[in-house]
């Protein structure tokens, strides 16, 4: 008496007009959802493991997303002016930013230095929104429904692809976690409050508080270093997984493609939502949130006038180019 799945008996090719050999093809899509996940986030959880997306093999261009841009900012308590190195930082500053406003951001340390902690850290994302935990464990929820499904089916080679999926991902997230660590950040100044205005592209304007510990580490130094040997290695090697999960797709049942297919266009969805409903940034243990709403200014100079009477002085809005250090504060620079 031969044993049969549940599922079995379901018809392999529910629509025998349609082909879908070519299914496979778009995990290779070149999204930037995972990317972009990485670097709100500030580096990549376990959890991931279980949330599959096209473009798996772009996690590690999440130090890109910026696009190249490097904020010129100003310390208003001391008037040095130096520039924003972190690109996850900046991602983050040009989502939130909006052309002709100021924003107010907090900069909170939210580290905890436990063991216990360390670990709850490298599986689950502190600080997400309902919103954004709803979605985004629906994500990891479809994946394992996914599973059950082509389990019961029998289908083993779309069972196979999603393990190579799996395991391109779970590469992929071992070398975010091993690049992203805290390093230089210049000197310590503990119980020293800061105050930064960074000014965008596009005329958006920041406003960023919080101690100058946590501001250094949201705003200097390197996010992700450069890659190992090692490390390209394995990513090189999870790029080629993903690739081969495409062409073996062929070889998977009709509704196993359906399922795959399903897989892979409902999760980057589930995770877009997931990042845009965000409550806070996070780098290093530190949390950066938007305080009350923007405010609009008509000028670059109205702002530049406010801040100055709020810092007592004036050498940062010289250095910066919004005012002209010959000229009296009612001549702007530029605008």
């Amino acid at each position: 008496m031969s044993y049969h799945l549940p599922l079995q008996s379901w018809s392999k090719t529910p629509f025998p007009r349609v082909s879908l050999d070519t299914a496979g093809l778009v995990a290779l899509a070149d999204l930037q959802t995972i990317a972009e996940r990485t670097a709100l986030c500030g580096s990549a959880i376990y959890l991931d493991v279980f949330v599959l997306c096209p473009g798996i093999h772009r996690q590690q261009t999440a130090t890109e997303l910026h696009g190249a841009e490097y904020p010129p900012t100003a310390a208003l308590t001391s008037g040095y002016v130096f520039r924003v190195e972190n690109p996850a930082t900046v991602l983050y500053l040009q989502k939130v930013g909006k052309t002709g406003h100021l924003v107010h951001l907090r900069v909170s340390d939210k580290s905890r230095p436990t063991t216990i902690w360390t670990f709850l850290g490298s599986w689950w994302t502190p600080n997400l929104s309902p919103i954004s935990k709803v979605f985004y464990l629906a994500a990891v929820l479809l994946n394992w429904v996914v599973v059950v499904f082509l389990v019961l089916a029998g289908d083993w080679w779309a069972l196979v692809i999603v393990g190579i999926l799996m395991l391109a991902r779970l590469g992929n997230i071992a070398v975010v976690r091993r690049r992203s660590h805290p390093g230089w950040h210049g000197i310590p100044e503990p119980g020293v409050q800061g105050d930064l205005l960074i000014l965008l592209s596009q005329d958006r304007w920041i406003r960023m508080r919080g101690s100058v510990d946590d501001l250094k580490v949201v705003t200097s130094g390197q996010w992700m270093r450069d890659m190992s040997f090692t490390e390209s290695c394995v990513v090189a090697a999870s790029t080629l997984l993903v690739y081969m999960g495409a062409a073996l797709a062929s070889n998977a049942d009709q509704s196993g493609k359906i399922a795959l297919l399903a897989l892979l266009l409902i999760s980057p969805a589930l995770l877009v939502v997931s990042n845009k409903n965000i409550a806070a940034f996070q780098m290093f243990g530190r949390s950066i949130t938007v305080e009350g709403e923007p405010k609009a200014y008509k000028r670059r100079l109205d702002l530049a006038n406010e801040l100055i009477k709020s810092s007592k002085r004036e050498d940062w809005a010289i250095r910066l180019g919004m005012i002209n250090p010959d000229t009296t504060r009612s001549t702007p620079a530029m605008l």
